[in-house]
Protein backbone atom coordinates (compact mmCIF):
# COMPACT_ATOMS: atom_id res chain seq x y z
CA UNK A 1 0.00 0.00 0.00
CA UNK A 2 1.24 3.59 -0.78
CA UNK A 3 1.51 6.44 1.47
CA UNK A 4 -1.96 8.34 -0.64
CA UNK A 5 -3.55 5.17 0.23
CA UNK A 6 -2.59 5.06 3.52
CA UNK A 7 -3.81 8.71 3.97
CA UNK A 8 -6.91 8.01 2.44
CA UNK A 9 -7.80 5.16 4.72
CA UNK A 10 -6.41 7.29 7.76
CA UNK A 11 -8.26 10.48 7.13
CA UNK A 12 -11.80 8.20 6.61
CA UNK A 13 -11.34 6.17 9.63
CA UNK A 14 -9.86 9.29 12.20
CA UNK A 15 -8.68 6.34 14.38
CA UNK A 16 -5.80 3.37 14.44
CA UNK A 17 -9.06 1.42 15.85
CA UNK A 18 -11.55 2.29 13.79
CA UNK A 19 -8.93 0.89 10.69
CA UNK A 20 -8.31 -2.58 12.89
CA UNK A 21 -12.02 -3.24 13.60
CA UNK A 22 -13.35 -2.39 10.44
CA UNK A 23 -15.02 -4.61 7.96
CA UNK A 24 -14.12 -5.54 3.96
CA UNK A 25 -17.14 -3.39 2.84
CA UNK A 26 -15.92 -0.25 4.71
CA UNK A 27 -12.93 -0.88 3.72
CA UNK A 28 -13.17 -0.60 -0.13
CA UNK A 29 -15.56 2.12 0.33
CA UNK A 30 -12.19 4.28 0.55
CA UNK A 31 -10.99 6.63 -2.29
CA UNK A 32 -8.05 4.18 -4.09
CA UNK A 33 -8.86 1.12 -1.98
CA UNK A 34 -10.20 -2.15 -4.10
CA UNK A 35 -10.88 -5.37 -2.98
CA UNK A 36 -7.42 -6.47 -3.09
CA UNK A 37 -5.56 -3.54 -0.94
CA UNK A 38 -9.63 -4.22 1.54
CA UNK A 39 -8.42 -7.88 2.24
CA UNK A 40 -4.94 -7.27 2.64
CA UNK A 41 -5.52 -4.68 5.34
CA UNK A 42 -8.70 -6.75 6.96
CA UNK A 43 -6.33 -9.99 7.11
CA UNK A 44 -3.30 -8.04 8.69
CA UNK A 45 -5.44 -6.74 11.05
CA UNK A 46 -6.79 -9.86 11.94
CA UNK A 47 -3.67 -11.88 12.45
CA UNK A 48 -2.73 -12.61 15.91
CA UNK A 49 0.69 -11.74 15.70
CA UNK A 50 -0.49 -8.41 14.57
CA UNK A 51 -2.71 -7.71 17.03
CA UNK A 52 0.00 -8.47 19.76
CA UNK A 53 2.59 -5.98 18.25
CA UNK A 54 -0.40 -3.68 18.43
CA UNK A 55 -1.25 -4.16 21.72
CA UNK A 56 2.14 -4.10 23.07
CA UNK A 57 3.39 -0.80 21.55
CA UNK A 58 -0.18 0.71 23.02
CA UNK A 59 0.91 -1.19 26.64
CA UNK A 60 4.54 0.71 25.93
CA UNK A 61 2.81 3.93 25.82
CA UNK A 62 3.30 4.65 21.74
CA UNK A 63 0.28 6.28 19.99
CA UNK A 64 -0.65 7.18 16.85
CA UNK A 65 -1.89 10.59 16.12
CA UNK A 66 -5.47 10.73 14.82
CA UNK A 67 -6.35 12.16 11.64
CA UNK A 68 -8.92 14.59 10.84
CA UNK A 69 -11.76 12.56 9.62
CA UNK A 70 -13.02 13.38 5.98
CA UNK A 71 -17.03 14.25 5.45
CA UNK A 72 -18.69 13.38 2.59
CA UNK A 73 -16.89 13.88 -0.47
CA UNK A 74 -13.91 16.35 -1.72
CA UNK A 75 -13.73 18.78 -4.15
CA UNK A 76 -10.29 16.98 -6.21
CA UNK A 77 -11.62 13.46 -5.29
CA UNK A 78 -10.64 11.01 -8.10
CA UNK A 79 -8.64 13.55 -9.95
CA UNK A 80 -4.34 13.14 -10.21
CA UNK A 81 -2.18 16.06 -9.94
CA UNK A 82 1.32 16.47 -10.63
CA UNK A 83 3.43 19.23 -9.70
CA UNK A 84 6.64 20.45 -11.02
CA UNK A 85 9.25 23.25 -10.82
CA UNK A 86 9.71 25.60 -8.28
CA UNK A 87 7.35 26.91 -6.12
CA UNK A 88 7.38 30.33 -4.52
CA UNK A 89 4.59 30.56 -2.29
CA UNK A 90 4.90 26.82 -0.58
CA UNK A 91 7.49 24.45 -0.97
CA UNK A 92 6.08 21.15 -3.22
CA UNK A 93 6.11 19.10 -0.14
CA UNK A 94 3.08 21.79 0.68
CA UNK A 95 1.30 21.79 -2.39
CA UNK A 96 1.74 17.91 -2.06
CA UNK A 97 -0.48 17.50 0.97
CA UNK A 98 -3.00 20.85 0.20
CA UNK A 99 -3.59 18.59 -2.40
CA UNK A 100 -3.96 15.48 -1.31
CA UNK A 101 -6.28 17.18 2.02
CA UNK A 102 -8.71 18.62 -0.88
CA UNK A 103 -9.08 14.45 -2.34
CA UNK A 104 -6.76 14.77 -5.25
CA UNK A 105 -4.16 11.88 -5.78
CA UNK A 106 -0.58 13.50 -6.65
CA UNK A 107 1.74 11.53 -8.56
CA UNK A 108 5.95 12.38 -9.61
CA UNK A 109 4.53 11.87 -13.58
CA UNK A 110 2.62 13.02 -16.16
CA UNK A 111 0.19 10.13 -17.70
CA UNK A 112 -3.19 9.67 -19.50
CA UNK A 113 -4.64 9.97 -16.21
CA UNK A 114 -3.74 13.11 -15.19
CA UNK A 115 -5.92 15.80 -13.97
CA UNK A 116 -3.65 18.82 -14.10
CA UNK A 117 -0.02 19.75 -13.78
CA UNK A 118 1.20 22.68 -11.45
CA UNK A 119 4.17 24.61 -13.68
CA UNK A 120 6.80 26.75 -11.10
CA UNK A 121 9.43 27.92 -11.93
CA UNK A 122 11.75 25.97 -14.14
CA UNK A 123 9.12 23.34 -15.01
CA UNK A 124 11.17 21.30 -17.58
CA UNK A 125 10.29 17.49 -19.73
CA UNK A 126 6.90 17.20 -17.14
CA UNK A 127 5.58 20.54 -18.73
CA UNK A 128 6.85 19.71 -22.33
CA UNK A 129 5.05 16.19 -22.13
CA UNK A 130 1.53 17.48 -20.63
CA UNK A 131 1.22 19.77 -23.49
CA UNK A 132 1.83 16.97 -25.66
CA UNK A 133 -0.67 15.21 -23.95
CA UNK A 134 -3.42 18.04 -23.57
CA UNK A 135 -3.17 17.97 -20.02
CA UNK A 136 -4.91 20.80 -18.18
CA UNK A 137 -1.45 22.97 -17.17
CA UNK A 138 -1.93 26.02 -14.34
CA UNK A 139 0.61 28.14 -12.82
CA UNK A 140 1.83 29.09 -9.37
CA UNK A 141 -0.53 32.01 -9.21
CA UNK A 142 -3.85 29.90 -10.20
CA UNK A 143 -3.08 27.15 -8.24
CA UNK A 144 -3.15 28.97 -5.45
CA UNK A 145 -6.42 30.86 -6.02
CA UNK A 146 -7.95 27.58 -6.52
CA UNK A 147 -6.74 26.19 -3.51
CA UNK A 148 -7.76 29.11 -1.54
CA UNK A 149 -11.41 28.40 -3.24
CA UNK A 150 -11.48 24.91 -2.58
CA UNK A 151 -9.95 24.93 1.16
CA UNK A 152 -12.74 28.03 1.61
CA UNK A 153 -15.52 25.48 0.40
CA UNK A 154 -14.32 22.52 2.55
Amino acid sequence: MGEATAANLASHFGTLEAIQTAELMALEAVNDVGPIVAVHVHTFFRQPHNQETIAALLEAGITWQEAAVTQGPTPLEGQTWVLTGSLESMTRDEGKARLQALGAKVAGSVSKKTTCLVAGEAAGSKLTKAEQMGVEVVGEATFIERLAEWEQRG
